[in-house]
């Protein structure tokens, strides 16, 4: 069973950097995609961020693009979302979540998903 341990949410002032971390257990792949999710009060969920384990190869949705970076630990199974310049359109829901097996042309959608941490930026 894939299981996550999500942490690093908080309250943070516009300008101000956070960083959220999430473990995952239970991945016997060695190929994957991990990252995170987003959703804000009355919005849809968004893809935020991810990694693909084997490559490295990252991808960042737009509004996020040149301030957020995204890291991975792969023997520890975790991946870091480093969150710069916040925004506070960048309140919302964290979700972390996995890909695996990796298909071709599929874009990140979450076959696994962690609790979800909260992030907040206001002043």
């Amino acid at each position: 069973e894939v299981q996550f341990v999500e942490s690093g949410g908080g309250l943070v002032q516009p300008g101000g950097s956070l960083i959220i971390s999430c473990a995952a257990s239970g991945v016997t792949a060695d190929d994957y995609i991990i990252g995170w999710f987003r959703q804000a009060p009355g919005k849809e969920r968004e893809g935020v961020a991810c990694i693909r384990r084997k490559t490295g190869n990252t991808y960042f949705t737009n509004p996020v693009r040149g301030r957020f970076a995204i890291s991975s630990d792969n023997a520890a199974r975790t991946v870091y979302l480093h969150m710069n310049n916040l925004k506070p359109e960048d309140t919302a829901v964290y979700y972390c979540a996995l890909d695996t097996p990796v298909i071709a042309d599929r874009p990140f959608t979450g076959d696994y998903w962690g609790q979800g941490v909260q992030v907040t930026v206001s002043s």
